[in-house]
């Protein structure tokens, strides 16, 4: 026999439900019937229903908790998504800059404006060119490897970069031969 109460807690409707009796199951009466159907104490079945709305609020709060760190990061990949899509089309246009030599990967240029407002890359920085620099300086950049363009004033923390990369990569010990979580040499 299954047994349900429906109980009114903090204005909640909360179903508990009771476990089946059986005084013979199999056949055998294993204890005494009495014992196990008599009508028990009222304020058990709020203590189960109490129970069982607090496994509802906590099961609600943590899906709640997971959900807003997943939204968090829906907004952190949205926001790198639009920085690839800036980083790519600055590149594009810098590609697409007037240019009379071969650009190479790891060499510098310099972007200036003649009055016309047509952008060109020369090998001359300003510095270069002294005083007698003929049109309006725009910017330097480096023609990395990926051919993307590094501005002159993050040259040196992008080399630094790189060459971080160049040592993990070269180094026997980058990626442990593991699947699960390893957390060795992360310092405190």
């Amino acid at each position: 026999m299954l047994c349900n109460r429906i109980l009114h807690v903090n204005t909640f409707n909360i179903i508990v439900t009771l476990v089946e009796t059986n005084s013979n199951p199999s056949g055998i009466v294993l204890v005494s019937p009495y014992q196990t159907n008599r009508v028990g104490d009222p304020m058990d079945l709020v203590a189960l229903a109490q129970q069982v709305q607090k496994g509802d609020e906590f099961i609600r709060a943590n899906a709640c908790n997971k959900l807003t760190v997943i939204a968090d990061q829906i907004r952190y990949l949205q926001e790198q998504a639009r920085k690839v899509l800036e980083d790519a089309k600055k590149d594009a246009e810098l590609h697409h800059a007037a240019c009379n030599v071969v650009k190479k990967p790891g060499n510098m240029y310099y972007l200036y404006m003649r009055e016309s407002g047509q952008r060109y890359f020369s090998i001359l920085s300003p510095q270069e060119w002294g005083p007698s620099c003929p049109h309006k300086f725009l910017g330097g950049y480096k023609l990395q490897h990926d051919m993307s363009w590094t501005p002159l004033e993050e040259v040196k923390k992008r080399d630094a970069e790189i060459g971080i990369m160049d040592k993990l990569l070269n180094s026997q010990t980058a990626l442990p031969d593991c699947t699960e979580p390893n957390f060795e040499g992360l310092s405190k």
